[in-house]
């Protein structure tokens, strides 16, 4: 039975539905904002978060209110194709990514609350048991100081125009780093990186060990790649089994974030496909602010505990270094019933 069929069949009663938005100042010109979607039914609550990277779309979504007809008596399934005809957005989005992200804050909360209604754990319905989660922490700052604090940490760390031979060998004597990631498909945000074959042959070889995700593979890029396919993982173009049959080569590993697949549906037949082809993976997240993230840590404790997974809890991109923080690997403790950590 695949994944999917193991829930869809769920009974889903949606009597309404809130909204909250979340905001934390990440610096003077940028502010993180979420949406945290709450459905209501049958005296239970499904939680989950839109983590679109537009403080407009938010803002007009808390305008807005609750303006879509979801009330009903569904199946998970059933829900899933009505949000095929539901504009979860008032026209295009800035970015066409952020539909899914939205899509999934809704999937996830439904998937949350028709496991409530059944008073079962998302372990328990998938046949499968959360292992200890390992991860990694996701940094442009305070690599230093976040060593010095905990010198086991591993990073998962953007390649950078500046990383020159002495840069990156500095880095590479850590010993710390897991994955690096070259930004390779990302346009028009701040953190874009242009290609260049002579930076991506350097990361390769000073890092060893450590994965190389999303590289954009021109004639000289892959070129420079090509003894190192082993270890080139994809995160930004990956939202279905479609896009990993149309990859330039089969993989060995993936990241898997699961809303960028949108719809349940297809993050678990990507599941599915990985399991059966053997392809490894890997979690991240979104920069969640709220219930997200543990939804997030929980699938990666289900499905990958033991890889370098982007999942650290979120004190450690609020709060920047300091002691006391929860440390790699984390027993997590999910709910008796529904798709949540307490």
């Amino acid at each position: 039975m695949s994944l999917w069929e193991r829930v869809r069949d769920l009974p889903l009663q949606i009597d309404g539905y809130e909204l909250e938005t979340l905001g934390f100042e990440v610096s003077s010109e940028f502010t993180r904002m979420t949406t945290v979607v709450r459905l209501h039914g049958d005296g239970e609550v499904g939680v989950g978060e839109d983590v679109t990277y537009d403080s407009e779309a938010h803002e007009a979504v808390a305008a807005a209110g609750p303006v879509h007809p979801l009330a009903g008596e569904w199946t998970l399934g059933g829900f899933s194709d009505h949000l095929d005809e539901v504009a979860l957005f008032d026209g295009e989005p800035r970015m066409h990514a952020y539909r899914d992200y939205r899509r999934w804050s809704y999937e996830s909360a439904a998937l949350d609350l028709a496991l409530r209604q059944a008073g079962m754990s998302i372990a328990e319905a998938i046949g499968r048991e959360p292992g200890p989660l390992t991860f990694v922490v996701s940094t442009r700052t305070g690599f230093e100081e976040w060593r010095r604090l905990y010198p086991n940490l591993r990073f998962k760390l953007d390649a950078e125009e500046e990383w020159t031979d002495g840069v990156v060998e500095r880095i590479a004597a850590t010993g710390a780093i897991d994955v690096v990631d070259f930004k390779g498909h990302y346009r028009g945000t701040p953190v874009d990186l242009e290609p260049d074959p002579e930076l991506y042959r350097r990361v390769a070889e000073h890092f060893p060990e450590a994965f190389l995700e999303d590289p954009w593979l021109s004639d000289a890029t892959d070129s420079a790649l090509q003894p190192y396919r082993d270890r080139i993982t994809w995160d930004a173009p990956i939202h279905s089994v479609a896009d990993v049959e149309a990859l330039p080569f089969a993989p060995r590993t993936l990241n898997c974030k699961p809303s960028r697949f949108g719809a349940l549906r297809r993050l678990f037949d990507f599941y599915d496909y990985c399991a059966e082809s053997g392809i490894a993976l890997y979690g991240g997240g979104q920069f969640e602010l709220g219930p997200g993230r543990g939804q997030v840590q929980l699938l990666a404790a289900l499905f990958h505990a033991s890889m370098p997974n982007d999942v650290a809890p979120a004190v450690y991109n609020t709060s920047g270094p300091q002691p006391g923080l929860p440390t790699s690997p984390l027993e997590l403790e999910p709910r008796a019933t529904g798709f949540l950590l307490e």
